[in-house]
């Protein structure tokens, strides 16, 4: 079935068709990653205009979602970033996506998973009791 939709359809996944089909919108642009954004008109009653993503990977995760364009999303700017507008500083690390669950998660030392050793306590801590007075 999956086959079925990215040969036909150039998709990603079942459910970026379901977007596409019933969620009609504006295509505003992609980031560098592949996302591509969306926007339309507000709901009767709301005041804000409706914006969403289709992630590339298909996979749901809004930690994939590079800050520039989380705060487009989240209407704390009007204007839709693009791909050189100068929010990304030459000093600041790429955008990575949220890494727990996964075999690249951090793992301090002593982990589990890391043998579960750690080194010993120096002795320069001392446990704070309460005063009991």
């Amino acid at each position: 079935m999956k086959r079925f939709f990215n040969f036909f359809l150039g998709i990603q996944s079942p459910v970026t068709f379901l977007v596409r089909l019933f969620a009609y919108g504006q295509y505003v642009g992609t980031d560098q990653y592949g996302n591509k954004y969306y926007r339309a008109k507000a709901r009767k009653n709301y005041s804000y205009e409706r914006r969403w993503v289709a992630y590339k990977t298909g996979n749901v995760e809004a930690s994939e979602v590079p800050p520039e364009y989380h705060g487009w999303l989240h209407h704390q700017t009007d204007t839709f970033p693009a791909q050189n507008s100068g929010y990304r500083k030459p000093w600041q690390k790429d955008h990575t996506p949220n890494l727990t669950g996964t075999t690249l998660a951090y793992k301090p030392p002593g982990h589990q998973l890391n043998g579960g050793k750690r080194a010993r306590a120096t002795g320069d801590y001392q446990a704070w009791t309460p005063d009991m007075k």
